[in-house]
């Protein structure tokens, strides 16, 4: 059997899952949704039950599984890799174990890879589209927009403006931004001026519930929500922007405190939280107890329930980010960037983070300088975000998103 033969019949497993023809639209339906937008990691049949396909020798399995990973690079013929998994219950487990990380493959392939850390070499590139009638903003994977809108939607925002703050609710999809559906992924939510941004993360990071400064938001009461929606916001990232009183020429300055991450993981030997899957249900001990009717109610992490690894992780040092310095061309009468052919329009909103060291933590200076987030504009409403390690595409997306905000008190 040729290998076009075999992706052929993958395309059309519909008929070896099962002979019940409600399974087979809503697997057909999901193929369609996958050219727009990386589904939630939820089966539309039980796991348990197997299909013909599960009958064929281990090893054969394993080899067709391992040639399809490695032969499709790139969406959306990546969705065969996805087809895979959504087969039966044994061929689900054995693409989780060929299928590697972002980190160690510079891949994105299940939803749960927008949640790791990108890879180390090099930055996996994007680029996001601004709806300004209604103020949706989508993350897209590729160097530029397609001319067919085949593109892949990795992730959407919404932004929300209220009369103290401004929210972006961040969706796995482009059209259902609410924060009881499945497909909620985090928030962004910014103080008056617009100078202090949080990002909120829908799960923890790891498997210890991380917390800035041991607080976690919650979102609406569990009662309210299936017992598969979790219903916790986690606050992983704090981004400041540096006020401007004077009025001073110059571009934004802003700082991003990664509570999520530790500053160890950019140091020899060190690594970044990777979550292998989103929480299907959450414990009723991890739960926060109930809460008042105000609007946002905060738990202390010091209450039971919460372990003490829990407290030991956030005892580290988190990483702080910080943008690139820009120069002053003389010439062009602006300030400038490098950034290598992926930014081609001035905008205040450009900019590059990289590590903020202290010269006491003997960090190599090509540590120093690696660009971990750069966001700048190439059109009218497109932009460009090319990310890696240790930033996730969630993290990444949500830091962009700040830039879109407006900041009357920083320029």
């Amino acid at each position: 059997m040729s290998f076009k033969s075999i992706v052929r019949e993958l395309r059309e497993m519909k008929d070896g899952i099962g002979s019940i023809s409600r399974r087979g639209m809503e697997g057909r339906r999901w193929r369609n949704r996958t050219r727009s937008h990386i589904a939630p990691e939820v089966s539309h049949f039980d796991p348990d039950q197997q299909g013909q396909w599960a009958n064929l020798p281990s090893e054969l399995l394993l080899d067709i599984i391992r040639r399809v990973e490695e032969s499709e690079t790139s969406w959306p013929a990546r969705t065969v890799v996805v087809f895979c998994a959504s087969v039966c219950k044994s061929w689900r487990e054995v693409t989780k174990e060929i299928v590697k990380t972002p980190e160690e493959c510079g891949r994105l392939t299940f939803p749960i890879s927008l949640k790791q850390p990108g890879p180390r070499e090099s930055p996996i590139h994007c680029f996001i589209k601004r709806d300004r009638a209604n103020s949706v903003y989508r993350l897209y994977f590729g160097l530029t927009p397609s001319e067919d809108e085949s593109d892949k939607l990795l992730l959407a925002a919404k932004r929300t403006r209220r009369a103290t703050s401004t929210e972006f609710v961040i969706s796995l999809v482009g059209d259902d931004f609410s924060r009881a559906s499945s497909t909620y992924v985090g928030k962004l939510r910014s103080n008056f001026l617009g100078t202090k941004f949080i990002v909120y993360d829908s799960q923890p990071p790891s498997d210890a519930a991380i917390q800035h400064c041991g607080q976690l938001s919650r979102r609406f009461s569990v009662k309210q929500v299936s017992p598969t929606v979790p219903a916790c916001n986690y606050s992983v990232a704090t981004i400041n922007y540096e006020l401007n009183v004077l009025r001073t020429r110059g571009p934004r300055r802003m700082h991003c405190a990664m509570h999520s991450i530790p500053f160890s993981s950019i140091q020899k030997g060190g690594s970044a939280p990777t979550p292998k899957s989103f929480p299907q249900s959450f414990d009723e001990k991890s739960s926060p107890p109930p809460v008042s009717k105000s609007k946002e109610p905060i738990v202390d992490i010091s209450l039971p329930g919460f372990s003490s690894s829990t407290m030991s992780l956030l005892s580290r040092e988190p990483l702080v980010l910080k943008n690139k310095a820009p120069r002053w061309h003389e010439q062009l009468q602006c300030w400038c960037l490098n950034f290598k052919g992926r930014v081609t329009v001035a905008s205040v909103k450009n900019f590059q983070l990289a590590t903020a060291v202290d010269p006491s933590q003997n960090i190599p200076v090509a540590v120093q300088e690696t660009v971990i987030l750069q966001f700048g504009k190439i059109g009218k409403d497109i932009f460009t975000m090319d990310y890696c390690y240790p930033l996730s595409a969630f993290q990444a997306f949500a830091i962009c998103l700040s830039s879109f905000d407006t900041k009357p008190a920083c320029e």
